[in-house]
């Protein structure tokens, strides 16, 4: 090196040779890479590409042939399979090149090397399966690296993420306003109109607005997918009509309740001071009447199904009434993962209803939801977080921070899409179930990204309706898979 090329380095500060840049152009090949293996992962764990193993049983050309007739739809699938893998191989290697040629931090050097690293491993096994035919341990071990190939590169993502967009503020709480020091933001209490049949009206519709109906048609669906994998085509009107029945009823005393137990923090914040008992329209004892009756009519429900539906009814009920709402709300960061059960036990109570029983795959499905919650509802802690602050609740973004609560969301994301490849494995859901988790799991990463690089309410709450899309259109993908099986 010439002695001006020297200098010029060395006034730069710069190493030589300089580095490729692994900014964010560099996260997005990443976060490609991980839903690229993430897709091999969930449409090998299907029962569409096991059955499709059969018909192509050489590796790496499919019975002798580099192209195979696509109008045969097992043929099709299991060369889809290895013509991805091998798109994947491309990416990971370049993750992989770029890791070492670049300058990211030490951790996603390492998990990135690690992904490069295992991926031939990987394919391997592949071929092993699909010429010596799968085998339940063999599975399991391909279905487990893969997974941890998966979360390596995740976990890169996320820390990509937080070293590139993280500021010192994003890393300090708001920090909850104690009760004595938050001061009431409720309008003043509306009017009433004088006219019968417009107070009629009025006083219906703060009634169904303690039932909390926008939570309603996503926890149906997802009772609705629960039922679809116990009974297949096999399900009956009697069944969805009854389980949906007591599910509203279960999920309107709920939320009732919940209306009740939070009137005077609902005061002290915006997004919830004109509800209907924050603002008098209805009283405590009416309420409280309203939500029992609810409950009520919502055990009859399930009980003309079975006694274990009606159980789990009730325990969603006092779940989310009493543990989520008075315990775990008001008293815990992790009050959104735990209280995640509530969402997650309508897909048991779905499964109950036609079996009686409890099932793996049922229970799968609630893992899922679960999961999903916290990806889910963080995104709605960061577009209000100050608003939660001053109703004392500790969300993340309010104790822990604006940075760590994105990168939560990554994880618990990453995690999500792990947990609807299990159900895939202890399931018979096909085609369609695998490739939604993975377009509309691709759609809910990109607004997580985004989210990141804006770091502003209107990104937090698009990544919000991701994530509601995502797991719409996945439970939606549940139904017609089981049926159509």
């Amino acid at each position: 090196m010439d002695n001006s090329n020297r200098d010029r380095t060395e006034r730069d500060g710069d190493a030589y040779p300089r580095p490729v840049r692994t900014d964010e152009r560099f996260t997005g090949l990443v976060a490609a890479t991980a839903m690229g293996v993430y897709l091999l992962i969930i449409v090998g764990a299907t029962t569409a590409i096991t059955d499709a193993a059969a018909a192509c049983s050489t590796w790496p050309a499919c019975n002798g042939q580099w192209l195979v007739d696509v109008r045969n739809p097992d043929l099709a699938v299991a060369w889809g399979h290895r013509v991805a893998a091998l798109v994947v191989a491309g990416l990971v290697l370049a993750t992989g090149i770029f890791a070492w040629l670049g300058d990211p931090p030490r951790r996603v050097r390492a998990a990135l090397t690690a992904a490069t690293l295992g991926y031939p491993i990987q394919v391997g096994l592949g071929a092993i399966a699909a010429v010596s035919g799968p085998t339940a341990a063999l599975s399991g071990v391909h279905l487990l690296l893969g997974t941890g190939l998966f979360a390596c590169l995740t976990l890169a993502v996320a820390w990509l993420l937080e070293v590139q967009t993280a500021t010192p503020a994003d890393r300090e709480p708001v920090g909850v306003v104690e009760e004595a020091d938050a001061t009431e933001v409720a309008p003043e209490n509306p009017t009433l109109p004088d006219a019968p049949l417009a107070r009629a009206k009025t006083y219906a519709g703060a009634y169904v607005s303690l039932m909390k109906p926008r939570l309603m048609w996503l926890l149906c669906l997802v009772a609705a997918a629960g039922m679809a994998l116990a009974a297949g085509p096999g399900l009956t009107v009697r069944t969805v009509v009854l389980t949906l029945l007591g599910g509203v009823l279960a999920i309107g005393a709920s939320g009732t309740f919940n209306h009740v137990l939070e009137r005077d923090v609902d005061r002290r914040m915006n997004r919830t001071s004109d509800r209907p008992i924050a603002t008098d329209i209805v009283s405590v004892r009416n309420a409280v009447a309203f939500g029992i009756s609810l409950t009520a009519l919502s055990l009859v429900a399930f009980l003309q199904l079975n006694l274990l539906a009606a159980a789990l009814g009730l325990s969603a009920i006092l779940f989310y009434s009493v543990i989520y709402t008075v315990v775990l709300k008001p008293n815990t960061v992790q009050n959104t993962v735990i209280g995640g059960a509530a969402g997650a036990l309508p897909a048991v109570i779905g499964w109950a209803a036609v079996t009686g029983s409890v099932g793996v795959p049922g229970l799968a499905l609630a893992g899922v939801i679960f999961l999903w919650t916290p990806a889910h509802f963080y995104n709605l802690a960061l577009a209000y977080k100050d608003d939660y602050a001053r109703g004392g609740f500790p969300m993340m973004p309010v104790v822990r921070g604006e940075a760590k609560t994105r990168k939560h969301v990554v994880y618990y994301l990453a995690a999500t899409l792990v947990s609807a490849t299990v159900l895939s494995a202890v399931s018979e859901l096909g085609l369609l179930y695998a490739l939604t988790s993975v377009a509309l799991g691709g759609v809910f990463l990109w607004a997580v990204i985004r989210l990141h690089r804006e770091r502003t309410e209107t990104a937090a709450l698009r990544a919000f309706h991701a994530s509601n899309a995502y797991l719409g259109a996945l439970l939606l993908a549940v139904v017609v898979d089981s049926i159509a099986v």
